[in-house]
């Protein structure tokens, strides 16, 4: 009786890939482009993340972006004033430039006042 290995058709240069679990259908993605380490860029951080603590109930997720440190995307994504968050899930997509202060405001702006929990 012959025993027969198994063989792999990964060779050692082929990546695993990990699995591939979709994201809850209503999770928030937001991108803040903010100019390096500015107060308007530090508020802007800071009220963007306590808003999302506050009304998004975790599911979301908040990505701070630095246009000296990455200005391709910047231009790739067309921003031309800082602090500009962007809505970029759930459809349609919103923009909203300037002061994020007033929580009640940036989630109509985003049209995210329906995802909320209050």
């Amino acid at each position: 009786m012959t025993v027969r290995k198994a063989v792999s058709t990964r060779t050692a240069s082929t990546p695993r890939r990990a699995p591939v679990t979709p994201a809850p259908k209503n999770r928030v993605i937001l991108r803040l482009y903010v100019a390096g380490t500015t107060p308007n860029s530090t508020r802007a951080i800071l009220a963007a993340r306590k808003l999302c603590q506050e009304h998004l109930d975790g599911l979301y997720r908040l990505e701070v972006i630095d246009i000296y440190q990455r200005p391709r995307l910047a231009r790739d994504e067309q921003i031309v004033a800082v602090p500009t968050l962007v809505k970029r899930l759930p459809p349609p997509l919103r923009r909203l430039v300037g002061d994020l202060s007033v929580s009640e405001r940036v989630l109509i702006g985003l049209d995210l006042r329906d995802t909320t929990k209050n």
